[in-house]
């Protein structure tokens, strides 16, 4: 990637972001973080092991808007606070987080000469439509706060791509994992949890019947299809589903980490079903393929061998 100014990565101090600002600073990017630490974490950014500007701020202060884009011509804005469960016990903390945050850095970009952002928005916006797989083109149907404000900031992107003639991609991520996520909260996602309790000796909890379906995609995936976005000719101002295209049920996986661990023996503890929840998701990737060149390059599977192998050296694992 040859860029002649600073790329800067929002929530870069999180899981998805950290990697993304990885792999920018692997290729010789100048890269800046913006991050307010509400979840990310400053070890994620030391991981990196190269220069990497950070800003610890938040996307609502003028002032720290501002400084994190002097001189930036490329925005992967990562930024969010990504739950639904946190969502619908907090919509408010949600709202400013995913909305206000968007709108804010999208005005900020478009004043200081930002050439184009490229939006991580989410598969929660298609609800729980029975029609699978799910493709750009389905009415989009919220359930929860964190569906309805990442929405928003996909709708926000497409129209200042249309009215302002400032070059947005939005990305919608099906259920991603991998190295650094973090399964420390009750907010965490489904494979860290498991990851981790598998580990630590407990029984993974369930809620319902774990026979709801996600497209499980790992990091390397969605951090190409980033990378991708920041250089294609087309797809400015649309939605483009990235994921692994694969459904996978919850008992599936467990069973799956319980394989490559060695945990057969343990049983999964079930609960009651979320408010807020989708019952079955899985994505068409064909606009992927076309707009960005996009396949799922690391697997399922594989990407649960190498998420386990890095929870074994992390400072999760050794704090059990």
């Amino acid at each position: 990637m040859s860029l002649s100014g600073i790329v800067l990565v929002t929530g870069g101090a999180g899981f998805i972001g950290s990697h993304l600002a990885a792999a920018l600073a692997g290729s010789g990017a100048r890269v800046r973080v913006i991050d307010d630490l509400s979840t990310g974490h400053l070890e994620n950014i030391e991981e990196i092991g190269r220069d990497v500007d950070f800003v610890k701020g938040s996307l609502n202060d003028p002032g720290d808007l501002k400084r994190a884009l002097e001189g930036v011509e490329l925005v992967f804005h990562e930024a969010a606070i990504p739950s639904v469960p946190r969502s619908v016990d907090n919509p408010l903390e949600t709202h400013r987080a995913c909305a206000e945050a968007t709108f804010s850095l999208l005005v900020a970009a478009r004043e200081s000469g930002v050439r184009r952002l490229v939006y991580a928005a989410s598969s929660s916006a298609y609800g729980d439509q029975p029609t699978l797989p799910k493709s750009e083109s389905m009415r989009p149907d919220p359930l929860s706060p964190y569906a309805a404000a990442k929405l928003v900031g996909e709708y926000y992107c497409q129209v200042w791509a249309r009215t302002y003639n400032f070059e947005t991609v939005s990305l919608r991520y099906f259920n991603v994992f991998g190295p650094r996520q973090d399964p420390s909260s009750q907010y965490s996602g489904v494979i860290s949890r498991f990851t981790a309790a598998l580990q630590s000796g407990e029984r993974p909890v369930i809620f319902g019947d774990g026979e709801q379906s996600r497209d499980f995609t790992y990091i390397a995936n969605v951090v190409d299809a980033n990378l991708r976005a920041a250089e294609t000719t087309r797809g400015i101002g649309e939605v483009i589903n990235v994921a692994n295209g694969q459904q996978t049920t919850l008992n599936q996986l467990l069973d799956t980490l319980k394989k490559i661990t060695g945990k057969t023996e343990v049983e999964a503890e079930y609960r009651d079903t979320r408010v807020g929840d989708v019952r079955h998701s899985v994505a068409d990737i064909t606009r992927a393929r076309e707009f960005l060149g996009y396949e799922s390059r690391v697997g399922l599977e594989e990407g649960l061998r190498k998420t386990i192998e890095w929870w074994k050296q992390s400072r999760f694992a050794k704090s059990v």
